[in-house]
């Protein structure tokens, strides 16, 4: 990089830190911090969506699946479409019902109406583990950017990782506890029409040109990169199994469900977000991430696209796409930093701790809590070496303690408290316990190939099956208003 892509960089960093102190000094409380006062317009919602999801650790990892396996990759954020499309005609209609009548904060609000405070606390510590590892995730896509084009060598003789990370963590936990949800959904705007922009109509074409044209992928790619079919049927039930679910029980997508002023924008939002994640963002990725294979084919799979945008785009142009995906990261990492941290302050603190209802609206514990949780996020990412390694594993965590009973909350009203609290401890447990190869399945199960994660499910719907059935909930034991409003929710 030249000294005018580092000034690029530098002036655009300061100019996204601008947002955040910006909105800093108008927060007034932690519903403007955490849902944005619940009059955030769709498109910002969406765009912001899709940063979340793709923008940081996602981009870096999709151009490693293209990498790794040309255009089949692009399955990957085919995920995207459907859970986000399948969310905006099932589960916004009915939970923006909610929120308007009682004024939601989080995801563990809605289990807490439907399954009462234990089941709640319980999500809300899954939950909170859980985006630790997003966070995790997209600290290291940060770091492994950062270490491939910017900081290459330091003044300190770190690795130059462990170096990138370190930095990265400094900024994005600053810059999260500083701006709020406000300053995450416009700062992610402007960084994914950037970000999107300069790979489409300038990291592309530019790429093209420079390696020779379409004609060297054709010569150095198998035949099968060019192709949809260059997956497996295992691999394409783990992306989804492991994927669609986290659209009914990402804390980040609540926040922004809150964030719209009514269904209608809601609805929009997630349909915009739906489209620009695939085809558009899932095909530019894995694209690039051939193109990155034939210029740099002994690389290491996540940081080969990088290292062909530091390498082939032209001087300006390259510390501004940098820049983009560097903020697009700091984006998702502070998305996750602020739903870890607003499970564990509003849904566990502030139920245990914060007894005062003037320390309860007070933004500092939001910005203390959400301090913490960034520094244990970073312990977490130096634990990992892949990208998608600790994106994946977060995701699965979640998804097999969560989405069962949260689907049933939606659908099936005769489930109870009891089998929602076994379903999520059964069935996150199994999931870990088969990660982290405490126990193993059968050698013939193992050889199927399928996800932990799919274990784990299966798991938690038995046990939310059974326990349901056995341990039904008296009206005694839930509020009144819970057991009136429930069959309405389901019929709608």
């Amino acid at each position: 990089m030249s000294i005018i892509d580092y000034v690029i960089f530098a002036v655009y960093m300061i100019c996204v830190m601008g947002v955040g102190i910006y909105y800093f000094l108008r927060n007034e409380n932690r519903e403007d911090y955490y849902v944005g006062g619940r009059s955030i317009h769709a498109t910002h919602v969406g765009l912001s969506i899709v940063a979340t999801d793709v923008g940081g650790g996602f981009s870096i990892g999709l151009g490693g699946v293209g990498f790794a396996m040309g255009l089949s990759g692009s399955w990957l954020l085919f995920t995207g479409l459907v859970g986000a499309w399948l969310c905006a005609v099932f589960i916004i209609p009915r939970i923006k019902k909610l929120d308007a009548e009682h004024s939601f904060m989080t995801y563990p609000d809605f289990l807490r109406f439907r399954y009462g405070e234990k089941v709640a606390v319980t999500a809300a510590i899954i939950s909170g583990m859980g985006y630790l590892g997003f966070t995790g995730g997209q600290m290291l896509a940060g770091a492994k950017l950062a270490a491939a084009t910017i900081f290459q060598t330091n003044p300190f003789g770190m690795d130059p990782i462990q170096f990138s990370l370190l930095l990265i963590a400094v900024i994005t936990v600053l810059y999260t506890v500083l701006g709020g949800l406000k300053a995450v959904i416009y700062t992610d705007t402007i960084q994914w029409i950037v970000l999107l922009a300069g790979l489409i109509f300038v990291t592309v074409p530019v790429t093209v040109y420079k390696i020779g044209g379409l004609s060297t992928l054709t010569e150095k790619l198998p035949e099968s990169y060019f192709t949809l079919t260059n997956i497996t049927g295992v691999q394409f039930i783990n992306w989804m199994v492991t994927i669609i679910p986290i659209w009914l029980i990402g804390m980040t997508l609540y926040q922004r469900m809150y964030a719209c002023k009514d269904e209608a924008e809601a609805k929009k939002a997630w349909y915009i977000a739906g489209i620009f994640e695939y085809p558009i963002m899932a095909f530019t990725g894995v694209f690039l991430g051939m193109c990155a294979r034939t210029v740099f084919p002994e690389a290491d799979a996540e940081m080969a696209l990088p290292m062909l945008i530091r390498d082939v785009l032209p001087v300006g142009v390259t510390g501004i796409v940098i820049a983009s995906y560097f903020s697009a990261i700091m984006s998702t990492a502070d998305s996750c930093l602020m739903a870890s941290s607003g499970n564990f302050l509003n849904d566990i603190i502030e139920r245990f701790w914060l007894t005062s209802e003037k320390a309860r609206e007070t933004v500092k514990y939001s910005m203390l809590v959400t301090f913490l949780v960034g520094v244990m996020a970073v312990l977490l990412a130096s634990q990992f070496t892949m990208v998608l390694d600790a994106i994946l594993y977060a995701y699965a965590f979640m998804v097999s303690g969560l989405f069962i009973p949260t689907l049933a909350a939606y659908f099936w009203d005769k489930g109870s408290s009891s089998g929602a609290m076994m379903s999520m401890l059964g069935g996150g447990t199994l999931t870990l316990l088969l990660q982290f190869k405490v126990f193993a399945l059968p050698e013939k199960v193992q050889g199927w190939g399928f996800d932990t994660s799919l274990y784990g499910i299966a798991f938690s719907l038995l046990l939310f099956l059974v326990f349901s059935f056995l341990m039904p909930d008296e009206k005694a034991e839930l509020a009144e208003e819970e057991n009136e409003n429930m069959p309405e929710l389901a019929e709608n």
